[in-house]
């Protein structure tokens, strides 16, 4: 079996070092140094021969921590790494997951392109914006699902027969129903309407909430008008609270400013991207350093992951 080293980019290192931690071992000493026009290199400060690396960085503001990644994989190669596993918690470039109109491109099948070509051997994510993104890898993915941290923190919770949960649009009704199957309660819907991205002309709600405790899931919150719009509509129609479960806490301006005035009584996410709660106290982050830690060490000893699994 291949020794396993943990390295970090820069702007992930908070949850990486979490993650080694839970590992039981030292994050690996990388050297990021940067010129003045902002180009950067990466070196190892340590031997990675024959070892199984594992590099721990979210493409959150996607452009230069994924740059950074693609070096960190290239090194780790020409430094005669035995298998590189890229550890990316946020798989940034994923909305863009299909032709949807003429003249448009394919980011998401565009960056799985730039990893394999970089040199990864396999892909440990969360929660990507589309299952079908796997597909797009001819490596092995391991998908793995915030579920798995949600589902006991919602249950701790005791809300009983009121708690009914709802998908804040249309293409997140799938993922909210394997939480009403799970817990067997009642599904909510919202259609909604765009102008244009980042912008909802009009919401409805398929469903009834009133005197219910609703609980709202989806894979990432941007600048929160999807999410602040549903949550006010579900309060209108007269739910007794309001929380939102989120995987990724992409969180742009002004979003910390609409959660804070919305009907959202709070709103849950993961560190996957790091998040300064004193910009908006309604959100409470819980971390994935556990979980991913369990793939890790299962991937590195060649063991099932499919305990990670409440449902998909």
């Amino acid at each position: 079996m291949a020794e396993m080293k943990v390295f970090s980019g820069t702007n992930s290192r908070y949850v990486a070092e979490k993650i080694a931690e839970k590992l039981g071992v030292e994050l690996g000493k990388v050297k990021i140094s940067r010129f003045a026009d902002g180009e950067f290199e990466v070196c190892y400060e340590e031997p990675v021969r024959g070892a199984e690396v594992y590099l721990v960085q979210s493409t959150f503001s996607p452009s230069e921590n994924l740059m950074e990644l693609l070096l960190m994989i290239d090194a780790a190669k020409r430094a005669s790494a035995h298998s590189v596993i890229a550890v990316i918690p946020y798989f940034g470039w994923a909305r863009q997951d299909r032709k949807d109109k003429p003249r448009v491109s394919i980011a998401a099948k565009l960056i799985a392109n730039i990893l394999i070509a970089a040199g990864i051997d396999r892909l440990i994510t969360m929660d990507l914006h589309a299952d079908q993104i796997q597909g797009f890898f001819d490596i092995p993915v391991d998908h793995l699902y915030a579920s798995t941290m949600f589902i006991p923190d919602i249950e701790k919770l005791n809300l009983g027969d009121n708690l009914v949960f709802a998908s804040p649009d249309a293409g997140g009704a799938k993922r909210a129903n394997s939480y009403a199957k799970y817990l067997n309660t009642p599904l909510v819907l919202c259609h909604k309407q765009r102008l244009r991205a980042n912008v909802v002309e009009n919401m409805t709600i398929i469903g009834d909430v009133k005197d219910k405790d609703v609980i709202l899931i989806d894979d990432m919150v941007d600048t929160a008008g999807t999410i602040c719009k549903a949550a006010s509509l579900m309060k209108e129609n007269g739910a007794r609270s309001v929380r939102a479960y989120i995987s990724h806490p992409v969180m742009s301006s002004p979003a910390s400013e609409r959660v804070m005035e919305s009907g959202l009584d709070e709103l849950v996410v993961t560190d996957s991207i790091p998040f300064d709660t004193t910009k908006c106290p309604k959100v409470r982050v819980l971390s994935v350093d556990e979980m991913f830690a369990h793939a890790i060490k299962h991937v590195n000893i060649k063991r099932s992951i499919n305990d990670l699994f409440l449902f998909k």
